[in-house]
């Protein structure tokens, strides 16, 4: 077990926050990680609003894709710029809708260090502290059946959008799935790669805002599909 202090383990990681759109309520989620964690990167995926200026205003570092691509495809570029610094050992990706603690991102870098593990997912199931609306759960559950199929890893929250990983792990997920289905192929890499990872319970905060960035069963559908076809 590694013993490094919470100051040492913050100054080393990197939270990527893949971002689309987001001006409402990104400078609140920049300014609640800043709290924890000195290096935010966002990686603004053709936003058309104002979340770039609201981002560097908060104090990110920003970069930018020209055109929609994907929330895979974002995340997949914040690895690779991570990737090229030497000053970060390990990577948090943290949606930017609010829905999550920085406290529990936190919790998950702990978790990875302390039991030097590969890679540490989040989950809203391991506990009731999210109170997940029932079409939500519904969704979630059909999509962790659906990664479970494919890629022969049991997640209980297998599309959580925080986890933590180390920067070697990272170089073993090279991500081609550009959009909601990066998430079962991150899991799939994870196996893949010979990671070493667990879950860890998180809070999920389920505001009208989150609520209306959510996947749509619509959506679930066509993870399946990108990850069939694709």
């Amino acid at each position: 077990m590694l013993s490094v202090s919470r100051a040492d383990l913050a100054s080393e990681t990197c939270c990527v926050i893949p971002m689309y759109n987001e001006q409402e309520v990104i400078a609140e989620v920049i300014h609640g990680l800043k709290a924890i964690f000195q290096n935010i990167l966002c990686v603004d995926d053709g936003s058309t609003d104002e979340s770039v200026s609201r981002a560097r205003e908060a104090g990110a570092t920003v970069i930018c894709h020209a055109v929609n691509i994907g929330q895979g495809a974002a995340i997949a570029t914040g690895f690779i710029w991570i990737q090229t610094k030497t000053n970060f050992s390990r990577i948090v990706t943290f949606d930017a809708d609010g829905q999550h603690l920085p406290e529990d991102a936190m919790r998950l870098v702990e978790e990875l260090a302390s039991k030097e593990l590969d890679v540490v997912f989040a989950s809203r199931f391991l506990d009731n502290q999210s109170q997940v609306p029932f079409l939500k759960r519904l969704i979630l559950r059909g999509v962790a059946n659906a990664t479970k199929a494919l890629t022969d890893v049991e997640l209980s929250d297998a599309h959580n959008g925080l986890r933590a990983l180390t920067v070697d792990a990272s170089r073993k997920i090279q991500l081609t799935q550009n959009g909601m289905a990066h998430a079962t192929q991150f899991v799939s890499l994870v196996l893949q790669g010979g990671l070493k990872y667990s879950e860890l319970p998180v809070t999920i905060l389920y505001t009208p805002y989150s609520r209306s960035k959510g996947q749509s069963i619509l959506n679930s559908v066509n993870i399946v599909l990108d990850l069939i076809w694709g």
